[in-house]
Order: C-alpha cells, then structure tokens, then sequence
C-alpha cells in the first residue's frame, strides 16, 4: 500500500464512519472492518510505536512523542519550568512528588510505574 492509497483508505473510514453504526448495512460494517485492518496494517508498518521505555525520562519522551510536544509544552503541561524539566531530562535532577503526580495526572503513566523506576 501507498500512502496515496492509505489515505484513500482514511477518507473512505471516514465516509462510513459519519453515517454512524445504526446507518450501517453489514455488508458496510463489513467493508469497513476490512478497511480498518488495511489501515492499521500499514501504520503498523510505517509509523511503528516506539518500544516501552524502562525508565521515566523515557517514558516521558514517549508521551512527548505520541502527543506531538515540544520540552516546553511539556514543561507548561507538568506545571515546571523549561529549565527544571530539562534538568530532569538529562539526568541531573530527581523527579519529586509534585511532578509524579503530575505525570500521573497529566500523562497517564501509571503509578507503579513511576514508583518503580523513581
């Protein structure tokens, strides 16, 4: 598949998704599934999830990378400075309670996590 054809893919989902479940004929939900699978296929393939991280900076890039954010957006996210957060990035500074909770909060990385690799 092209990405000519994978978004040919999209607006097609699109098309079936806007007339809702109820406007579906099984024959559509059908084509539809099929076209969903096609698609995740090739994202799969072409734009790969990175891997888990084992520690919370990566963790952290991680989210920076799924939610398309800068060092600064996520510094004003987490409620820190640029300055703090890229001490914390590059390993010079500890992550305290208040960011936990924050990145707990804001970034949904779970709690065990955090604790584990604090």
């Amino acid at each position: 598949m092209t990405e000519k054809d994978y978004q040919h893919t999209l607006d097609t989902i699109e098309i079936y998704l806007q007339k809702g479940s109820n406007g579906l004929s099984e024959e559509e939900k059908q084509v539809l599934l099929s076209l969903s699978l096609r698609a995740e296929a090739y994202e799969e393939a072409v734009y790969p999830m990175p891997l888990p991280s084992k520690t919370i900076v990566g963790m952290m890039q991680i989210k920076m990378f799924e939610r398309q954010l800068k060092q600064k957006d996520l510094a004003l996210l987490l409620n820190v400075s640029e300055t703090t957060l890229s001490e914390i990035m590059n390993g010079k500074r500890k992550i305290n309670l208040p960011l936990a909770q924050q990145l707990y909060q804001k970034l949904n990385i779970s709690a065990d996590f955090i604790l584990q690799n604090a």
